[in-house]
Parts: C-alpha cells; structure tokens; sequence
C-alpha cells in the first residue's frame, strides 16, 4: 500500500506541473548568458524544490561559452542542455543535438523561423528574441538640447555626439558614448554586435544572407562609427584593452555618460535610471536608406538537448524544459524577472515581456522602421572574430593601422570559412 501511495503522490506533482513525463534523471544546463545567471540558479533550485530532480546550472565565462562547452561536453556526466548561436555555430555540434521535433517545447514554438533543422529533424530550438542599437539617456540627451527622435542619421548622431563631448564639463559627464571596452566581457559588443552593421549593409546590397568572401563594401563606414565611440569616449582609446562591461555599466548608470551600445537583454543593469529616462536608437553608420532603419533584432540563443546523454537524464531535460515555458514560475522567470521576448506560445498576457526596451523596438517597428538583422550568426568562426576584435583594440590603442582591421575582416572571412567548410 505504502508504495502504491508514493507512486500516487509521483504521478499527481507530475501532472500538476503539467509536463510529459516525470523524469527519474538530471539536468545540467551550461548557461550562455552571465546577466541571467541568478535567475537560472533560482529556477533550478525551485524545479528540484517541487519535482526533486537535480538541475545544475553552470554559466560559462563571458567570451568563453564555446571553449567551456569543449571541455565539459567530454566529461562523465556533461551537459545535458547547451546553446549554439545560429547555423555556423550548429555545425560543431549537430552530432550531439537530440531531435526535439516531438518535443512539447517545439510543439509550443510559435514559428519555425525560430527553429535549427537538418532536413526534418529539430536541432535547435530559439528560447529568446533579442534587440540591441545604442541606449539613450534621454534626460542628459535634452539637457545638451537634443530629442533622440531627431537623430535618425550618422551624420546626426556624429554631431550630436561631438557636441556633448565638446561640452562635457558643462553637461556633467565624462563623455558621449560609455567606453566601448575591448576586454573579454565586453568587445563582443563591437567585434560581434558593431560588425554585424557592414555586413548587414553588404548583404543587403548583393541580395545575399551569407557569403564565404565578404567583401568589405561598408568598411569606411564601420571606421566612422568605431572612431565615434572610441573619441567621443569616456575614456583613452589607449585604455579600451582592459575596460569591461562592467565598466560601461557604471558610467552609464551613474549618468557619465549619454550613449551605451548593447541590448534589451540590460535592462536590469540600467534600470534604476528609470524607464521614462530611457530609450534605445539605432546603430547609424551612413548605410543607404538609414532613416527608415530599425533596431538590430534576432537571436543567436538556441537550445540544444544533448543526445549522447542518458536517456534519463534526456527525459528529465525535456520535462525541465516544458516546466520553464508553461508554469506560472518559469514564465515569469523569464518575461518579467530576465526580461525575454520569449518566441513561445505560452508567453502571453501578464506572461509577455515588461522590459521598456523591447517596447522601443515594438514602436520603432510598427512606425515602419525596417529592423536589422542579425547577420552574425553567419560570421565564420570565432576565431574570425578574436582577429578582428585584436586589430580593433591596436587600431584604437595606436599600436595598430586601420589596414590591418580590414584585413582582419576580408582576408580574415575568407581564411576562416575555408577552414570551416
């Protein structure tokens, strides 16, 4: 009788909780993401709370995320769930992606377009849409005279900013753009999510979404907006080596500085600034028909299930998963407290994202902005992106020539999808 209870008790948390099956395994999720890390750390300790199944989450170092997955993919017991950025990152892993096609996670997926497939089978599975442009303070903005509506150009932006620099000990801060940081936590902001505009600009102009040799059409263009950021600074261009996120964090917050390049994915680091006195612009650079241009968005955040794993531990991945996307908890979790745009259809209502930059994106798009998209899920390799990152960091420090970025970019592209293909 005693056991007859226990498996009672068994099945009843497990429809409660409302997943497929009630996992005997493990979960170990290598996190991607180190801004989200606290509130995975308290889902999983909530998930093994009410099922008593052990979730590990481990978040790898920011810029390490490949390297860490190398070494701990090997391991006796290894993740169970891992991410991959698109399909160039896939390629490295598609041995050891479970097909999720009969998954509820899939089931629950709003549109494919979210999905990584090999033929028929689901390898990767979106789980957040994301935006990034240059964040605004919008109060320090109006104090130097300035609307951010009224800046829809590079050429608008670049006198916007001079100004401000121009008159920084009249304004208070320390500069127009916080430090564009080249340190490990921070340069993917520019040798990633900066890089992302000329190749945006070249595909579009060649009718292209990938290439094995991009040709550089918009490199002056990309030189114009780097010299911005590292001039109109907070800090040397000498000194962006050793910056961190972190450090673009503080000054932001702390009002030294107007402009912040990253993504709606901040929002908790900068929302003590108060949602009123924030906004999020576009990334300029000169581009063709730039007036009419939106907000970078997409995604480069894919689930996989490890498919070498236990089956157990597969089942108890699957069902950790189902539980994050349809109970009360993981959903508020991730819309309110992480502040996703989750592309599930469970994310709905009180369920869908609070965060204000993603309402900017919403507006920008619905008054016909044309949104970027995210063309480096297509860049070749990471080491692509280390060379052009270290030629970046010599060119602002004065060791290096701006030649040597563009042949990081060109030259670099080609070298590395060779290798990679």
């Amino acid at each position: 009788m005693k056991k007859i209870l226990t498996l009672a008790l068994a099945l009843c948390l497990c429809l409660t909780l409302a997943v497929s099956a009630c996992a005997e395994g493990s979960v170990y999720y290598l996190n991607f993401k180190p801004e989200q890390d606290t509130q995975w750390q308290e889902l999983a300790a909530l998930y093994t709370e009410q099922t008593g199944v052990p979730v590990t989450v481990v978040t790898a170092a920011s810029g390490q995320y490949e390297t860490t997955l190398m070494s701990e993919i090997e391991k006796s017991d290894p993740p169970t769930l891992f991410q991959v950025n698109g399909p160039v990152g896939l390629a490295n892993w598609s041995d050891y992606c479970y097909d999720l096609a009969d998954t509820e996670i899939y089931k629950h997926l709003t549109s494919d377009a979210f999905a990584l497939k090999d033929g028929d089978a689901v390898q990767g599975i979106a789980y957040v849409i994301e935006t990034y442009g240059i964040i605004a303070n919008t109060k320090l903005l109006e104090k130097a005279g300035y609307k951010a509506e009224d800046i829809n150009t590079f050429a608008k932006l670049k006198e916007v900013a001079d100004d401000i620099q121009a008159r920084k000990d009249e304004l208070g801060v320390d500069g127009a753009f916080t430090s564009a940081g080249m340190d490990g936590s921070s340069d993917w902001r520019f040798k990633t999510h900066l890089a992302n505009m000329p190749i945006y600009y070249e595909y579009k102009a060649d009718g292209i979404s990938s290439t094995d040799a991009i040709k550089g059409t918009y490199l002056d263009n990309f030189k114009a907006i780097w010299d911005l950021y590292i001039t109109d600074s907070t800090c040397d261009p000498a000194l962006l080596a050793s910056k961190t996120g972190n450090d673009a964090v503080a000054e932001f917050v702390g009002e030294k500085a107007v402009f912040y390049q990253n993504g709606t994915w901040a929002w908790g680091d900068i929302s003590s600034l108060g949602a009123e006195n924030i906004t999020m612009l576009p990334i300029l650079i000169g581009g063709e028909g730039e007036e009419n241009q939106g907000l970078c968005t997409g995604t480069e955040n894919f689930w996989c299930v490890n498919g070498t794993a236990d089956q157990e531990d597969i089942d108890a991945t699957l069902a950790f998963l189902e539980w994050v996307i349809t109970s009360d908890e993981g959903r508020k979790s991730m819309s309110q407290d992480m502040g996703f745009v989750v592309p599930f259809d469970t994310f709905t209502g009180e369920y869908a994202s609070s965060n204000p930059l993603v309402a900017v994106d919403t507006a920008l798009t619905a008054s016909g902005k044309v949104p970027v998209t995210w063309n480096f899920t297509t860049m070749p390799s990471e080491e692509w992106k280390n060379g052009l990152g270290s030629a970046m960091t010599a060119y602002a420090a004065g060791t290096g020539d701006w030649d040597a970025v563009v042949s990081a970019f060109v030259d670099g592209w080609a070298t590395e999808y060779a290798l990679s293909h």
